[in-house]
């Protein structure tokens, strides 16, 4: 049996182990709170170059938010 993990709980998690609100999260990665709002809900599956913003945000590798 496949395990799904979206990218929008790993961002989310993320964000909580580092105490983040999603404004301010949002903010440091340079996108909109309703586009975060939306990938952490896992209604959109962020882009390539959003992935690689919110992987710096978050000071991780952008491969880490799809594992």
């Amino acid at each position: 049996m496949q395990i799904v993990v979206y990218a929008g709980d790993k961002i989310k998690h993320l964000r909580d182990a580092r105490a983040l609100t999603q404004e301010e999260l949002a903010k440091k990665a340079g996108i909109t709170v309703t586009a975060l709002s939306r990938i952490e809900r896992n209604q959109a599956e962020p882009r390539p170059t959003t992935r690689r913003k919110l992987a710096q945000a978050l000071g991780v590798d952008p491969a880490e938010l799809v594992e």
